[in-house]
């Protein structure tokens, strides 16, 4: 489709718009708008005694192009704001408003155009794990034992090598047993490190046939201790992360924040979480802080815009998101503003506006 169709379908669509408002009785065109509003940053904004963000500002100027005035009343979260617009209390509701199968079920409500695009996020704690925490696992029972198993092999190597070179080769591995031992297993070191100084050397054929055994066995040995400490090392290196959360998956069992009257809740329970409520995000966010969960389920683009104003905070957003969410503004069912409220957003998408209200709170 060419630049000038879409236009010309777009203009279309406006002029629709406009007859429907024509078509409404004069009085609705006079009476103000009672808006519900609920929501977190960056979507919903206290600043002051205003209001503002991305929601506000998107709906602002959709009732400017339609000429609408209109009244905010503030709701503590989305379901109550949702509830209202059921009873009729208000006249439809924004913020960051979910577009789910359980809401679009719902007889009583319609939806408009998504203006958000969106997923559901989770937030972990993130701590720099302190000098002792980093040398723990080096004496950790890993290390160790693989430490231990190595001595051993040295000790029982020492000891053949000096029974087999104690009377022929007294010179190096002295009948003393300690002295004798030790030197032993300075050649069983010294061969596994593939070193060789070659101040020590076995002259019998029992000696150098051991010595030839160790050899060979030496290469395996030193592989797999290797590998075992390697492994050993990453494995404790990374119990340093405070949270085990590291996929989706990890998620059942533990305990997480939600905001009270969210989706939240439900993406908590199909992930098989503890749901935890709060009345605010930032009072989730706390919750975390004290260590009473385990991380904070909710919205993406408000855990992010919360890192972004606080960016000592020692969190971190999951690598992983849960879902997709789509945020509309809630009407009555048959309701005359949606046709006209569609046709703007959808326009204002087209023209990069909703973009760039968008990106000036999130970038």
């Amino acid at each position: 489709m060419s630049a000038t169709v879409e236009a010309v379908n777009v203009k279309a669509a406006l002029l629709l718009a406009g007859l429907t408002v024509l078509a409404w009785p004069g009085d609705a065109l006079a009476q103000t708008l009672r808006v519900g509003v609920s929501g977190s940053p960056p979507f919903v904004i206290e600043d002051g005694v205003a209001l503002r963000g991305i929601s506000l500002q998107i709906w602002d100027e959709a009732a400017d192009r339609l000429n609408r005035p209109y009244d905010l009343i503030q709701f503590p979260n989305t379901e109550a704001n949702v509830d209202a617009v059921v009873n009729g209390k208000v006249d439809m509701a924004i913020g960051p408003i979910s577009i789910t199968p359980g809401r679009l079920a719902n007889p009583k409500i319609d939806f408009t155009q998504p203006y958000f695009n969106g997923t559901e996020d989770l937030l972990l704690p993130l701590r720099a794990p302190s000098l002792l925490a980093r040398l723990r696992p080096f004496f950790g029972w890993a290390a160790l034992s693989s430490a231990g198993g190595l001595m051993l092999l040295l000790f029982l190597v020492g000891n053949l090598i000096w029974l087999a070179e104690r009377r022929r080769n007294a010179a190096q591995f002295p009948r003393h047993y300690l002295q004798g031992v030790g030197n032993g297993m300075w050649f069983a070191l010294v061969t596994l490190t593939t070193v060789g100084y070659g101040d020590r050397a076995p002259l019998s054929k029992t000696g150098r046939t051991i010595a030839g055994v160790w050899m060979v066995m030496s290469l395996l040995a030193l592989s797999s201790i290797t590998a075992g400490l390697a492994s050993a090392f990453t494995v404790s290196l990374s119990r340093l992360d405070p949270t085990d959360i590291r996929e989706s998956a990890d998620l059942r069992g533990k305990t997480v924040a939600v905001v009270d009257g969210t989706t939240s809740e439900t993406w908590a329970k199909i992930y098989g979480a503890r749901a935890k409520p709060a009345s605010t995000l930032n009072k989730a966010i706390a919750l975390l802080g004290k260590g009473n969960v385990d991380g904070v389920l909710f919205d993406g683009a408000p855990l992010r815009f919360y890192l972004q104003q606080n960016p000592g905070a020692p969190y971190k957003i999951a690598p992983f998101s849960l879902a997709n969410q789509t945020y509309g503004f809630v009407l009555p069912i048959d309701s005359p503003l949606r046709t006209p409220i569609d046709v703007v957003l959808l326009d204002m998408q087209r023209k990069g506006e909703v973009k760039k209200i968008t990106d000036s709170l999130l970038q």
